[in-house]
This record gives structure tokens, C-alpha cells and sequence, in this order.
């Protein structure tokens, strides 16, 4: 029986030994031993981002599946290994680096933009970052990529419709996080656009995405007298504004982030609701609607899309077509790339790729480097309550489909 190591010298040793081996153990190669291809995903499975992260987690799930179903990659079977940030930036920077150290071509999530960008540094040399929020600005030619059209195109698209209808004197309120001051930047520099030269931010006022009284900066709104509200505000802080407006009486239309274009969201703030509720989406919400041109490679891909998740008795939004297109897509690339292609030649590739038809688009990184999709893939929806579902407004970039 060997003797117990008792002095300092002795537990040292064996501290470093152990830590030489979980090192070595964490350095392995992505694939698994029973051969599969494992991916890791970061994305918040508890926490106030959660009821983005575990729809996600649902879709990104029968993704694999569907991957599987199509020979996986290079023959082996995808497993997604899903790591729970929390919502917060500091566990994900530690699930990151614990991943950056199994040397992947590629991490995806999070789905939060300040946790997206929290990571994003730790991989400015790979592997490749696939980051699920729409509001971050990645670096051309850098690791890091992302999902969906941009929260920018986002809000070109929506005031394009909005000044089509007449409705040129806009209120915008935001949180203070992360995507709260993109979103206050980016619109502030789309009305200085020569296109929106007659559209007017009336009043702009920002609240802490944990407050739960906004009555002064309603009530600056109110005496605006806007014809459009914005609000750019995620989760719970959404719905403050929403019942802030309702409690004051304002019924105008609003226009809200994405992060809101959740059937929970709607489900569960159904009695609060604005009466005519604006969202900015990416093509896949233009689905069955001949009115909207799209490629028939687009139109094919979102009827197996919608196929295989209403099966699953989940409905289609914002938060499910995250879990569909940027996995499918990195599948598709590694598979045209050589068997053990390292996180640099994955990169090279997605820099030049072009031609996947996704349910969001045409992807063209070339034109629109570490997205692939631009203001061409946006489109504007109403809520319908009565229908529960999201009903095209717009053609592709922002078009009203009825002037």
C-alpha cells in the first residue's frame, strides 16, 4: 500500500499531477470516444435568459437529429453538449475556456449579447465563435460570427414600414444593458440616414432592465405625442414597458426587440399586450406567404423546419429559428471541408462561403462578413392575437405588403 503524501512538497506534486491530467483529459480531440462528433453550446439554461436558452436547447436538438437523418458529419454522428451559462458572463467565460482547452473548430451561444461578449475575447484566435445574439457587431474577418439578421437591419426594416405608413414621429425607450444602447445607437444613426431625413425621434428615455416602475419616462412619452413607439427592452423588462403603456392608456403601435418574439412571451403577457405589436424578423417568419419572394431552396428548407418542430408540439419564433440554421450551416461546412478540419480552416471557409439556403435566407458571407444575412433577409410581423402567431406586414426589407 503506498504511504499518504503528507508533507507540503508531497501535496503539491500530486496537485500538479492532477491538474497535468485534467489538462490532458480536457485537451482531447472534439470527437468523442463512441465516435460521435461532439459541439459544445453555451447558452443560458437557468437564469433570466433561459426562456430564450431553453427553447433553444429543444430546437437545437432535433437540429441534430435532422443532421443525423442527412449522414451527420464526415459519417459520424453530432452530439451538441449543451453547458449552462447561468445568464451570466462570468460562468460562461469559464465554461468557454474549459472548451477552448478540447481544441473545437467551433463553440456556439450565447444567446445574450453582454455574454456573447464576455466570451468573444478568449477566442480572437480561434476556435470559431458562433455567438446566438443578433445585437453584437463582430469584427470583419475575426473568429467570432453570428445568427440572424442584425438588430440594426432589424430596426431599418421596421422604419421602413413604419415610414410607408404615415408614422414618422417616433418615442424610443431602451434598457441600459448591452443590446439596450445598441439598439439607442443604431437608431439614432438610421434617422440621420438620407432615407429617413422626415422621420423624427420625438422622445428617447433609457431604464434599468430591474426596475419595475418606468412612470416618469412613460408619462415624457405620453406628452411627446409619437405615433410609433420602440422599445428594445429583453424578457421581463419588455413587459414593463408593455404594461406601463397599457396602465397609462397610450394605445399606439410598438415595435419590440426580438428577444420578445417569443410564443411564451405572448402567451404569458396576453392581457397587457399593445394592441398592435411590431416585430423586425429574419425570412423565416415569411413562411406560406406567397405575397413575400423567396427562393424555392428557402422556401424547402422552412417547410422541414416547421415540419419537424411542430411535431414537436413547439411553436415557431425568435428564439426557435436560432436552433435550426447556424448549426445546420456549420455541419454543412465541415462536411465540405476535410475530415479533423482545425478551427483556422473552418474559419477560412465561413469568410468565403456563400450559397447555403437557410430558413432565414441565401447566406452570403462574403457580402456580409461573420452574418451572411443583411436587410434583403428582413421582413416585418404583426402579433395576431387572436390567431397566436405572427402575421407578415412586409415584403423583404421592410415593403408593406398593403400600402
Amino acid at each position: 500500500m503506498p504511504k499518504a503524501i503528507n508533507s507540503s512538497h508531497g501535496r503539491i506534486a500530486l496537485g500538479a499531477m492532477l491538474a497535468a491530467a485534467w489538462l490532458a483529459a480536457s485537451a482531447a480531440p472534439v470527437r468523442a470516444a463512441d465516435g460521435t462528433f461532439d459541439l459544445d453550446v453555451i447558452d443560458p439554461l437557468t437564469g433570466n435568459g433561459a426562456f430564450l436558452g431553453t427553447t433553444q436547447k429543444k430546437i437545437i436538438e432535433l437540429t441534430e437529429k435532422a443532421i443525423n437523418e442527412d449522414g451527420g458529419i464526415h459519417g459520424k454522428k453530432v452530439r451538441f453538449v449543451f453547458h449552462d451559462d447561468q445568464t451570466s458572463p462570468q460562468v460562461a467565460v469559464q465554461l468557454a475556456n474549459e472548451a477552448i482547452a478540447r481544441n473545437p473548430p467551433v463553440i456556439f451561444g450565447s444567446t445574450i449579447s453582454g455574454v456573447c461578449n464576455a466570451m468573444s475575447p478568449l477566442m480572437q484566435n480561434g476556435p470559431v465563435h458562433w455567438c446566438f445574439s443578433p445585437s453584437i457587431r463582430p469584427k470583419p474577418g475575426g473568429y467570432v460570427f453570428t445568427t440572424q439578421i442584425a438588430s440594426r437591419d432589424q430596426q431599418r426594416a421596421l422604419l421602413t414600414y413604419f415610414k410607408a405608413r404615415g408614422w414618422k414621429r417616433i418615442a424610443l425607450i431602451t434598457t441600459t444593458d448591452a443590446s439596450g444602447q445598441d439598439a439607442a445607437m443604431a437608431i439614432n444613426a438610421l434617422v440621420k440616414e438620407p432615407e429617413f431625413a422626415d422621420v423624427r425621434i420625438v422622445e428617447q428615455n433609457q431604464f434599468n432592465a430591474s426596475d419595475v416602475s418606468i412612470t416618469a419616462q412613460i408619462a415624457r412619452i405620453q406628452a411627446a405625442k409619437p405615433q410609433v413607439i420602440i422599445s428594445w427592452a429583453t424578457a421581463a423588462a419588455g413587459a414593463t414597458v408593455f404594461r406601463a403603456l397599457i396602465q397609462a392608456g397610450i394605445d399606439l403601435p410598438v415595435a419590440a426587440s426580438g428577444s420578445n418574439m417569443t410564443y411564451g412571451q405572448m402567451t404569458e403577457y396576453a392581457s397587457f399586450l399593445p394592441k398592435q405589436l411590431f416585430f423586425g424578423v429574419s425570412a423565416w417568419a415569411a413562411a406560406g406567404d406567397p405575397a413575400i419572394d423567396l427562393p424555392p431552396a428557402v422556401r424547402a428548407e422552412q417547410k422541414r423546419f416547421f415540419t419537424v418542430i411542430r411535431a414537436a408540439g413547439i411553436h415557431p419564433d425568435a428564439s426557435a429559428d436560432i436552433g435550426w440554421d447556424p448549426e445546420r450551416l456549420v455541419a454543412a461546412a465541415l462536411n465540405q471541408l476535410p475530415e479533423g478540419a482545425t478551427a483556422a480552416q473552418l474559419h477560412d471557409f465561413l469568410e468565403h462561403y456563400k450559397g447555403y439556403a437557410g430558413i432565414d435566407g441565401i447566406y452570403d458571407f462574403t457580402k456580409i462578413p461573420q452574418r451572411g444575412l443583411g436587410i434583403d433577409n428582413a421582413l416585418v410581423v404583426r402579433w395576431d392575437p387572436a390567431k397566436k402567431d405572427w402575421q407578415p406586414v412586409s415584403k423583404l426589407r421592410g415593403i408593406p405588403i398593403k400600402s
